[in-house]
């Protein structure tokens, strides 16, 4: 089984790739807000604690995230491995899915991580606002705060992964199609 880590900025295209990797490596596709809805819709016991806490105002702490994503490892079955977006954003979530993935007796196998300029994140964010009627991405600030973010809790973990030898960087730079060839380049070695 394969375990793909989809890592860049806010804006730099990873759900867009995501698709296309899903598609020709056979993966199975975890976003973490699609897999909190999904529990919640299915209102299973994970879902229920986490649909109390969102309603209230809260963070869903990692621990509830983490054991949604184990068990999507457990059950999900006919695919070739798993592509994770949005998870991990920080380092103890990337020590606590090693530690669920080494319970298969396996690792990750790689991050992919398409990198953009901060410069094209802002403009990014902000057409696909305009685009998709995307509120929370229309204020400058709230875009700005979601790149220091990145850059704060997200970037410590290009180290983490460089370490591990498991960091493969993508330049988001170019067309859909161009990106897409260089994962597929990357992707093909494993």
């Amino acid at each position: 089984m394969k375990y793909y880590v989809l890592f860049g900025p806010p804006g730099a295209g990873k759900g867009t790739q995501a698709t296309a990797m899903v598609e020709k490596y056979n993966l199975h596709h975890i976003s973490t807000g699609a897999l909190l809805r999904k529990e919640i819709a299915a209102g299973s016991e994970l879902g229920k604690l986490a649909k109390d806490l969102i309603e209230k105002g809260n963070l869903v702490p990692d621990e509830v995230v983490e054991g949604m994503i184990e068990n999507e490892f457990q059950t999900v079955t006919g695919v070739d491995g798993f592509l994770l977006d949005g998870f991990p954003r920080t380092l103890p979530q990337a020590e606590a899915l090693d530690q669920i993935i080494a319970k298969t007796g396996e690792s990750v196998t790689a991050t992919v991580s398409i990198m953009i300029p901060d410069a094209m994140i802002m403009e990014r964010i902000k057409g696909r606002a305009l685009k998709e009627g995307r509120a929370d991405d229309a204020s400058e600030e709230i875009i700005n705060t979601r790149i220091e973010t990145y850059h704060n809790q997200t970037e410590p973990l290009i180290e983490y992964y460089t370490k591990a030898e498991k960091y493969h960087e993508i330049d988001g730079i170019g067309t859909i199609d161009e990106v897409r060839d260089r994962i597929f380049s990357v992707m093909d070695k494993f």
